[in-house]
């Protein structure tokens, strides 16, 4: 590693440590080894802008973020939530249960962890808090735990992104996350049966029987955006970006023309507040085009590649190894800049180790998750406490048997691959060698 390189990574670090934005942090350190090394400035625009433009498959971030704050600010969250409630309220801690079966449905239309967590959740968790049936603590808890599906069973956001770096096939990493997501919200409703029978949690107000035929008509609209996004990507219609758009579409005739729920100065709002986030997360990624065009300048991953094949480290190891890293990282560094900036570093190593970049995707992508969860740093502890107002220290307090589940989950698919590559391989996935 060259000292130009150490001092581009220590003013990354530096800046990021002082509260800098990190899409900022990045393209400044950037600059900082392009001026040392004595290349143009200008080369990090041009590669900003290159990789920016260049990319199709980028387009389907914006889209899918449209997408999730229509449904937020329709009623499309309340009536799947309302559904949710009549189906698996009936059950003893019930609307933990509802929690996390809700972030199941609504991880299939966002592909965000955020909007899952600041919309439906924070419905939710007004509603697990009422007369005291749930502390707020546990509330905020198994909300910010269940949102981590959002991004794992597809559409997802932070899936696209890894695909950019790692030229992997969307459609086949969509497919990987829909099983290992369902044994996260598994884990998940697991440890709430436990606690709901060790802490004695009353029975939930049950929805009559005959309300669910009602509630099922008006959810049922939204519950065919999953299904018409999968059709529509592996049947062949369209693209994982077209599919974003027709999320985004959907979304829009649902919430203005179904449901009746979305007017025009709310419409403006969205646009407004989707430009914003989309702008943000576009900065994070065209200051990790220009960092990544640094690290291939140094040779880092073929180095990585070398120093851990003269080891003779085991492909297991080496999955232990890196997840174990990534878990650290994501108590400081936040899931996009982990995808975009440290994973790439691996992936020579694993093409060298026989790994398969679908299968080491997924379950990074669920590291980066859980980093979501875990204290100091993470951001969805922050945002429930920012949208409801619940101690920060209660919401850590509950947090920890939630992330021991899916610490569990996410062991389980580095041990046993085939949940998450079965279903591609039906699909005509062929398994890297």
């Amino acid at each position: 590693m060259s000292l130009a390189f150490g001092l581009c990574l220590t003013t990354l670090f530096l800046l990021a440590s002082i509260g800098t934005p990190i899409g900022y942090a990045i393209i400044s350190c950037a600059v900082v080894y392009l001026t040392l090394v004595g290349q143009d400035v200008g080369l990090a625009g041009e590669q900003i802008i290159y990789g920016l433009y260049d990319s199709f498959v980028l387009l389907a971030v914006p889209l899918f973020i449209v997408a999730a704050n229509i449904m937020n600010a329709g009623s499309i969250s309340e009536r799947l939530l309302n559904f949710c409630v009549g189906v698996f309220g009936r059950f003893k801690g019930g609307l933990g249960h509802v929690n996390i079966v809700s972030s199941l449905i609504f991880s299939g239309m966002s592909g965000s962890a955020v909007a899952d967590a600041a919309g439906i959740g924070k419905v939710i968790i007004k509603m697990m808090t009422k007369d005291g049936r749930y502390s707020p603590g546990y509330a905020a808890a198994i909300t910010a735990a269940s949102a981590t599906i959002g991004p794992i069973i597809p559409p997802s956001i932070p899936m696209v992104i890894y695909a950019l770096v790692s030229d992997t096939s969307i459609g086949y990493l969509f497919l990987a996350g829909i099983f290992p997501g369902l044994l996260m919200g598994l884990m998940l409703m697991t440890m709430n049966v436990y606690l709901s029978h060790k802490r004695g949690f009353i029975a939930d107000n049950v929805v009559p029987l005959r309300e669910l035929p009602r509630l099922t008509v008006n959810a049922f609209p939204a519950l065919l955006m999953p299904v018409i996004l999968m059709w529509g990507i592996y049947g062949g219609v369209t693209t994982s970006t077209e599919a974003a758009a027709v999320a985004a579409a959907y979304a829009l005739l649902l919430s203005t023309l179904f449901y009746r729920s979305l007017t025009f100065s709310k419409l403006r709002d969205i646009l407004l507040e989707s430009v914003k986030s989309s702008a943000s997360v576009g900065l994070v990624i065209g200051g990790a085009l220009i960092l990544n065009y640094i690290v291939a300048s140094e040779n880092i991953p073929t180095l990585l590649a070398q120093s851990l094949e003269s080891l003779d480290i085991s492909p297991l190891m080496f999955l232990l190894s890196v997840n174990l890293l990534l878990l650290l990282l994501g108590c400081i560094l936040d899931a996009t800049t982990i995808i975009l900036v440290i994973i790439p570093l691996f992936l020579q190593a694993c093409r060298a180790l026989g790994i398969d970049l679908v299968h080491f995707g997924v379950i990074a992508v669920i590291n980066c998750m859980i980093g979501l969860i875990t204290p100091p740093y993470g951001i969805l502890l922050f945002v429930i406490n920012g949208t409801t107002g619940i101690k920060l220290s209660e919401i850590i307090r509950e947090i920890w048997p939630f992330l021991f589940a899916l610490l569990a989950a996410l062991l389980l698919l580095i041990l046993i691959p085939d949940i998450v590559l079965w279903l591609p391989m039906q699909f005509g996935y062929v398994l890297a060698t």
